[in-house]
């Protein structure tokens, strides 16, 4: 279980340095490019990795569901949005607005019953977890206009 937690926190690293070097990226040439730059990089990455593993199978595309492909188009959007809301919101607020968002959803989703209390704890965990972070984050704000904090 330990290896999937750490599997989980550098999938986390990875995504926070996705996310700013793709921030950087759009800068210089928009988000839309930015994200085909990323896609297409990522693309000849697993295209040398799978042919020099000599594990590329092309798979039976009647097992495979066509919601199944969404993925790759939610993955476009996802690296488009998170590199324009880089470029106005920053690292940091960029982060937590995405990460609020997934909390929500894979909370909807892992969710069976969804009129049941545990279903309802959790949305309102999560809710609390959002707002504290919201307010952490204000705070900060209001420090850096105090001028206790060295503002970027």
């Amino acid at each position: 279980m330990l290896y999937f937690v750490l599997l989980a926190f550098f999938n986390g690293v990875f995504i926070g340095l996705n996310r700013a070097i793709n921030g950087k990226l759009s800068n210089y040439i928009g988000p839309f490019q930015a994200s085909f730059v990323n896609h297409f990089v990522g693309f000849l990455f697993l295209t040398i990795l799978f042919f020099s593993l000599s594990q590329f199978k092309i798979p039976n595309q009647n097992e495979i569901p066509f919601l199944a492909y969404l993925g790759g188009f939610f993955g476009v959007f996802m690296v488009a949005l998170s590199s324009y809301s880089f470029m106005k919101l920053g690292a940091t607020k960029s982060l937590i607005y995405a990460i609020s968002a997934q909390m929500l959803t894979c909370v909807i989703i892992d969710t069976n019953d969804y009129h049941s209390l545990k279903f309802i704890g959790k949305i309102i965990g999560v809710c609390f977890i959002i707002l504290g972070v919201y307010l952490l984050q204000k705070e900060k704000e209001g420090d850096k206009k105090k001028g206790l904090i060295n503002a970027k």
